[in-house]
């Protein structure tokens, strides 16, 4: 046993030592040029020991321009306080990662005959109408000619919503995953991309701005997101000129190198567009809660902010980040197809969704529906659910708890209905993992006309099954920021010579105030498309 616990110690030295790097950035763009332009390596190494840099030329993994940096790696505690010490340093940071700060709610895509299912088309996502966007394509084209960067797990380049719009892709992440290097493994930036400029379908399904051009960087990964990745987004932002950065990422700190990107990003004319964070508090997180980036906090359907939504002096301005449906990889998304019955022969179509965890039930299951109030151990003591489909309130133990507590007492699938108004994307894993059975989530009206039903009658039936598809919905910031980088391209689209500033200042003005606080929690209120690209285009006409 000691053997084994110190050769683990070992291993995991050895992959710490390898993964050590560095940033180190310069106190200008002259001094960094001087070694970014040095021809070989001789040059190189003898300038650098000149300048007093304790640098090696095998120590240099890449500059970053735009921002003034060198990666280097595998730094002694010696190299590194002499480069602290150095005039010309700025800064040295190493390279660490925040946790990813979102949830996301996709499944393994299957591996089936073709026969076995096929893919749904997607609706109008309610948010895309909710912030008058719609109106805006005639006169700004959908956003034509404008780019969007978009920061975060990378992107399914085979995705028809986003396939067309896509400009280009990089991976900063460096893991060497299988496929390609910015493939979408968590399914969070193929959601945000979908919102920001995802094409306008046949079935009506589309992004904000559906003709902007995308630009996508991978620099989040399941382990999280570095510090280093989301600076070399940033300096590629700027090589590129995009006119937006969307970063639907973020934490309670903010480390010198990002904050030293989003200011050149800033100074070089690009509008940086940030999630303010899911916990709920009083505290905008970071990068969102930096001066050079827009902040934006979630609102449901009815234009009430979300209780995850974070807020504080810091918040700008609101957008759609409830059951906000987008494109997710390719056969990672799920509906349920609920069906109702009181005789067993005339099904009535009820709204429902698959947790995210759920078995993917691919041929349609009938079963009577039995209540078992809360779904604990106790509840099930109490009523014979084997072989049925037990009917859970939502309260008190988690979904994970109800869902175990029902495959134990032998129920068929599982339908959970909400204790409030509306939807909720419930979880039950988290690693695209599957439980025994079908378990799904119903709004609060249904799960009561349930009960209603089975007073009057027991003998009620549903018939349930899983639709495999290219979307899914879900809740966060992270929805809610995609709307606002959106509606910012669709004003580049029509005035390019927009400032950073300008962008702000007409998004918090044109907004539609949806509550009166003295905590700041809605900021300037809901975004406006129609309003603030009317305001871009007069910015235009009136501009020296």
């Amino acid at each position: 046993m000691k053997t084994k616990s110190v050769i683990l110690v070992s291993l995991m030295l050895a992959q710490v030592a390898l993964a050590e790097r560095y940033m180190v950035t310069f106190k200008s763009h002259e001094l960094h040029q001087e070694i970014v332009s040095k021809n070989n390596s001789m040059q190189l190494q003898s300038y650098m020991a000149a300048k007093g840099y304790a640098l090696t030329v095998d120590k240099i993994q890449s500059h970053l321009s735009a921002i003034n940096t060198s990666i280097v790696k595998d730094l002694t505690p010696g190299q590194i306080e002499s480069l602290k010490k150095n005039s010309n340093v700025l800064f040295v940071e190493k390279e660490v990662k925040r946790p990813l700060p979102f949830k996301v709610g996709i499944f393994k895509k299957p591996i089936l005959n073709e026969q076995t299912f096929r893919f749904f088309e997607q609706d109008r996502p309610w948010g895309i109408n909710a912030i008058n966007t719609g109106i805006t394509w005639n006169v700004t084209s959908g956003g034509a000619g404008a780019r969007v960067l978009i920061l975060d797990t990378g992107i399914d380049r085979d995705h028809p919503a986003v396939r067309p719009n896509l400009e280009n892709a990089r991976d900063f992440v460096g893991d060497d995953q299988a496929g390609y290097a910015y493939k979408d493994t968590v399914g969070h930036g193929t959601h945000v991309a979908g919102t920001i400029a995802g094409v306008l379908e046949r079935s009506g399904f589309s992004g904000v701005a559906p003709t902007a051009h995308i630009l996508a960087g991978r620099v989040c990964a399941e382990d999280g997101c570095s510090n280093i990745a989301i600076a070399e987004g940033i300096n590629w932002g700027i090589e590129q000129k995009v006119d937006v950065i969307s970063m639907s990422l973020g934490g309670i700190w903010s480390p010198m190198a990002e904050r030293v990107a989003i200011k050149a990003a800033y100074d070089a004319g690009i509008t940086l567009v940030a999630a303010s964070g899911n916990d709920g508090n009083g505290t905008v997180g970071f990068p969102a809660a930096l001066p050079e980036c827009i902040a934006v906090g979630a609102v449901d359907s009815k234009m009430h902010r979300a209780e995850f939504s974070q807020y504080g002096p810091e918040l700008a301005i609101m957008a759609p980040g409830v059951e906000v449906t987008s494109s997710v990889p390719l056969g990672t998304g799920r509906e349920a197809l609920l069906k109702v019955s009181n005789d067993g022969v005339n099904f009535t179509k009820i709204k429902g969704l698959a947790m995210q965890g759920s078995k993917t039930v691919l041929r349609p299951l009938t079963g009577d529906i039995v209540y078992v109030g809360l779904g604990s151990k106790d509840d099930f003591k109490n009523v014979n659910a084997e072989g049925k489909i037990a009917l859970i309130k939502r309260g008190e133990l988690k979904f994970v708890e109800k869902v175990e507590n029902a495959i134990e007492a032998k129920a068929a699938a599982v339908i959970v209905f909400n204790n409030e108004p509306g939807m909720l994307n419930a979880m039950l894993t988290e690693d695209g993992t599957e439980v025994a059975i079908g378990a799904y989530m119903v709004e609060q009206s249904v799960g009561e006309a349930f009960l209603t039903q089975l007073q009057a009658s027991p003998a009620v039936q549903v018939q349930h099954v899983s639709l495999i598809t290219n979307y899914a919905s879900m809740n966060g910031t992270s929805m809610a920021t995609p709307h606002v980088s959106g509606v910012v391209a669709l004003m580049k689209s029509v005035n390019k010579s927009l400032t950073p500033a300008q962008v702000k200042a007409i998004l918090m003005d044109t907004a539609k105030k949806v509550s009166e606080d003295t905590e700041n929690q809605t900021g300037a209120g809901v975004v406006q498309a129609d309003m603030a690209v009317r305001a871009a285009l007069a910015a235009r006409v009136t501009a020296p």
